[in-house]
């Protein structure tokens, strides 16, 4: 696909009144390969996909029984009394351990799946966004991306909507304000919140009617019990008294008790006594700055670092240098970077961390902290580092991010332009990816760490780490429409470029987010983008970037429907690809110029442009590009009356896309296909064409082109005599163009509104005021087909129709 790949031809003959259009295009550079979908592992008796997003339940959970008896109580009461139970309690206490191990035990109470996000609401870092949240919870609900909107308010009221009626477990921990809270309840009852944090959350309980339920620290008898739970395979023989002490010692906190309890366990010949006096002797250099509200997180704090000075020296390096991490979960590649050492041997490190309970693994290469932990983490590296140690932890794992990004992109968009890097560090090793499907996976995975390593960049002033990694990750956004970290990571790498003076960087970022703005269809801040992206290109005398940035501009004017603008940007790109000797871009560009020719009715240009350019892509054996050659091919033979040669590509083109297994390229092709079906008087064919690519077109999220789907169904119909099907299908296709604002397929839909309206004998006055309607839409359009719309709009207006 060129960057973006323009839809039909919107000044041919059968585009005017047929739906299809250039006003649809796919923001893309070029994407290679296939595009990957993410698919629900299991459905609910609806056929609604069914998450199951809970993190692994507790082991070992004892105790907490008068609490999980509330929380059973609050389920069972018909209709629930509360749609949102806040779990509060200090730090440590337990909070999250409880509502998962709970969440675990009754999920089966909730048919249609569970929800959960980490807020991050007490990171160093600022919490992670509601809308962030609400973008991977409507992923993880199946909205395709292209259909999850940018909008915050719009995000939050589709994922409303999605989740009424369905009964869901929703979990969300660490919240530290009503505020993170509130974007993400459902609007009607029938699913249960529960929410953990440090403080009430008062305001839930006033406008939403939260229940409340505090957590205080252990009872004695309890908390000996967890303390037995841990050690009683290792240790036998402890006094109950001496473990009531330790339990003290501990403020009588989970946290602190399974640390102690592992450090315990991991030394069964050491007497109870000796351990418990260490920890005393760890807590007195604490009771000096402790005041009496201090005192449970002053036993934490002691806690840790009791276990902290037991670690031996590369494994307490380890644990302080993670501390650094972006966020507070990691990969073993992403640790070994930060200390500068092998896999291997950070494997090794991290097992014994695992083991003494400072870190909790979470799938085979994966790592987290608790959040206290990483704050104390973070304060040991700042008292027992020097800072320049603690500044070149952050830059390595930056470039290691950054150069395992880049390997990633070689995988995902080999054309797409290369950012010269930061140089690696000997000791660190970037990931290498097989292939694409492992290189978008660990994009997918790495997707929070990868916007936080850009956030941590800037606020440390590592102003080329930022904006290269930014440039780097568009490959991956512009495929994803992953829209709030596109735009957040774009717009910091804009800022660092603009600190450090680096233009060409400038350049670069404000191209990827005309990109962003032009796939979230907000095409005037698109334009902005562009145009200064190009102004800088030529400062720099960058003829190669300043050819793709033309290239996208054409491309939005097209979708604009302006197509002279178009004309110009494409022919003023191709000029320079073919003085750089591009060979893989000036054919693409030709491409999108045969399109623009097309509309503007010089068909003899624009059939020879679109075969070279698949002379071209056949030659370097390029098929994707060759279907939509195809395409247009089909396009210009439609306009030229040569209806058996249009069918003919078409149909290849579709061919093509069923063999690359590309659902985007079918849905897309499907539309021209229907169009050449009913050219050659075949319209229960086109309409199933035009079918399948509204299906395919609502499974991938792109309304813009499900409407022109949805408009070339009701020409088959009036053309099979089933007026009243058409005109349901025209008024859908007009109220969609009506809420993206696109004027040109807005007025074409209504055209064809009006020829349904009158075909059911409805009163004149109906089909007059659809005409007239597209008239005032078609305002300053002077294309060819504008022209021909215009005129059979006013002719058919004269005949008092």
């Amino acid at each position: 696909m060129e960057r973006e790949v323009p839809e039909a031809s919107p000044g041919s003959t059968s585009s005017s009144l047929s739906g299809s259009s250039a006003g649809n295009v796919v923001q893309a550079r070029d994407i290679q390969g296939p595009v990957h979908f993410h698919t629900s592992p299991s459905a609910n008796r609806h056929g609604e996909p069914v998450p199951r997003q809970l993190p692994t339940d507790v082991r070992g959970f004892v105790n907490r029984t008068v609490e999980q008896e509330a929380m059973d109580r609050l389920l069972a009461e018909h209709p629930p009394a509360a749609q949102v139970l806040v779990l509060t309690g200090t730090a440590g206490v337990g909070k999250t351990s409880l509502a998962l191990h709970w969440a675990h035990a009754v999920r089966e109470h909730f048919p249609d799946g569970q929800l959960y996000v980490n807020l991050r609401g007490y990171d160093p870092q600022e919490p992670i966004a509601p809308a962030q949240v609400l973008e991977r919870f409507l992923r993880a609900l199946d909205v395709p991306a292209a259909a999850i909107p940018t909008d915050p308010e719009a995000m939050a009221s589709t994922y409303r909507s999605l989740v009424a009626g369905r009964r869901m477990l929703i979990m969300l921990d660490n919240a530290s304000r009503a505020a993170q809270v509130r974007p993400l309840l459902p609007g009607v009852p029938g699913c249960l919140v529960v929410v953990t944090s440090r403080h009430r959350l008062s305001g839930l309980g006033v406008r939403e009617g939260a229940r409340h339920l505090t957590l205080e620290v252990l009872a004695e008898q309890d908390a000996v019990e967890l303390l037995r739970a841990v050690t009683s395979d290792y240790r036998t023989a402890d006094d109950p008294v001496e473990l009531a002490q330790l339990a003290r010692l501990c403020a009588r906190l989970p946290l602190a008790l399974r640390i102690a309890a592992e450090r315990a366990a991991g030394r069964p010949r050491m007497l109870l006594n000796d351990l418990i006096q260490d920890l005393r002797d760890e807590s007195s250099l604490w009771d000096a700055l402790s005041s009496e509200d201090e005192e449970e997180s002053e036993a934490v704090r002691s806690v840790f670092a009791w276990s902290y000075r037991a670690l031996p020296a590369d494994a307490a390096r380890l644990f302080r240098m993670l501390g650094l991490h972006p966020t507070g979960e990691f990969s073993t590649s992403a640790a070994a970077a930060l200390v500068a050492s092998s896999a291997r041997q950070t494997r090794r490190l991290l097992d014994g961390l695992v083991a003494s309970h400072m870190v909790e693994q979470t799938a085979p290469d994966r790592y987290r902290f608790h959040d206290l932990l990483r704050a104390y983490a973070t304060d040991q590296a700042r008292h027992e580092q020097e800072p320049e140690e603690s500044e070149q932890a952050v830059r390595r794992v930056l470039t290691w991010y950054l150069h395992t990004a880049d390997a990633a992109q070689a995988r995902i968009a080999p054309h797409e332009p290369r950012v010269r890097l930061t140089p690696l560090d000997p000791e660190v090793e970037p990931t290498v990816f097989g292939d694409e499907a492992a290189a978008v996976q660990w994009f997918e995975t790495e997707r929070e760490n990868l916007a936080a390593a850009v956030r941590t960049g800037f606020a440390l002033g590592l102003d080329e780490y930022v904006w290269q990694l930014a440039i780097v990750l568009r490959a991956f956004y512009m495929q994803r429409n992953t829209f709030q970290d596109w735009f957040a990571t774009s717009r910091l790498g804009l800022e660092a470029a603009r600190r450090g003076d680096d233009r060409h960087a400038q350049a670069e970022l404000h191209e990827s987010l005309g990109m962003a703005y032009t796939q979230s269809s907000r095409l005037d801040q698109a334009s902005e983008q562009y145009e200064a992206a190009l102004t800088i290109r030529r400062e720099l005398d960058d003829p190669a970037g300043e050819a793709l940035t033309l290239n996208g501009l054409g491309l939005l004017q097209l979708r604009r429907h302006q197509l002279p603008g178009a004309q110009e940007a494409f022919e003023r790109s191709r000029a320079l690809f073919q003085a750089l000797d591009d060979t893989y871009w000036e054919p693409r560009t030709a491409v999108n110029l045969a399109e623009v020719q097309a509309a503007l009715g010089c068909l003899a240009d624009a059939e020879r442009m679109a075969r070279a350019g698949l002379e071209s892509f056949r030659e370097a054996a390029d098929r994707r590009a060759e279907g939509n050659g195809l395409r247009i091919l089909s396009m210009i033979q439609l306009e030229d009356g040569r209806l058996d040669e249009a069918l003919e590509s078409a149909q290849r083109a579709v061919d093509l896309a069923v063999d690359l297994n590309s659902t985007v390229a079918e849905a897309y092709w499907l539309t021209q296909l229907g169009h050449a079906q009913r050219a050659v008087g075949r319209p229960t064919d086109a309409l199933a064409s035009y079918q399948r690519a509204a299906v395919l077109q609502r499974s991938l999220g792109d309304r813009s082109r499900e409407a022109l789907a949805w408009d070339g169904a009701g020409l088959a119909y009036l053309e099979l005599g089933r007026a009243q099907e058409a005109s349901e299908f025209h008024r859908r296709a007009v109220a969609v163009h009506r809420d993206l604002g696109d004027r040109w397929q807005w007025a074409v839909a209504l055209c064809h509104l009006a020829e349904a309206a009158e075909a059911m004998g409805e009163t004149s006055d109906v089909a007059r005021q659809h005409r007239r309607e597209a008239l005032t839409l078609l305002g300053d359009f002077t294309d060819p087909g504008a022209r021909r719309l215009r005129d059979r709009l006013t002719s058919a207006l004269g005949d008092g129709a």
